[in-house]
């Protein structure tokens, strides 16, 4: 659980640059790229992340940015990139400007659970982590260079003068 809103701005600058760096990788070519047939694709994986920022943060009472969850996926890469560029920064300026470590306690209704904020913003990071990981394999299958978001990827070893490992 966050603690503070100076917890969630270091943990928030450091996971919405992972995402940023792998939403700067994709191209307009790689998005349509699944993993197999009924799955979703890359393009949707990267534009679920985005629309769920709002969507989880407007239920703690905040007017974060966005697209809605209904808005379809854009066939742009430079689109999705700018729109996460957009809806992360949002959220960071909502919380900055309108809650206060003692807002981190504060219980809201979130899926038929009562959640505290702090949970709440733990659980969100949680899940653009966890679709981060599928966009990866998709970018991968995509033929796309993937950034390296919690140390190198097996594509950037090299820079390091080090073999990457079998």
């Amino acid at each position: 659980m966050i603690t503070s809103v100076e917890e969630f701005k270091n943990y928030w600058a450091r996971e919405s640059e992972g995402t940023h760096k792998l939403m700067s990788a994709l191209t307009d070519e790689s998005l349509p790229q699944k993993v197999a047939e009924g799955h979703w694709s890359l393009g949707r994986t990267a534009w679920h992340i985005i629309q769920s920022i709002p969507e989880m943060a407007n239920r703690t009472g905040l007017n974060v940015v966005g697209p809605g969850e209904k808005d379809p996926v854009p066939s742009s890469a430079e689109e999705i990139r700018d729109m996460y560029r957009k809806t992360a920064d949002s959220i960071l300026e909502q919380i900055t400007s309108n809650w206060d470590d003692s807002t981190m306690l504060v219980e809201d209704d979130m899926y038929g659970e009562t959640w505290k904020r702090g949970f709440t913003l733990r659980i969100l990071m949680n899940h653009e982590t966890h679709h981060r990981g599928q966009m990866t394999v998709l970018m991968r299958q995509a033929g796309l260079k993937v950034p390296g978001v919690y140390g190198p990827s097996k594509e950037e070893w090299d820079q390091y003068g080090v073999a990457p490992p079998e």
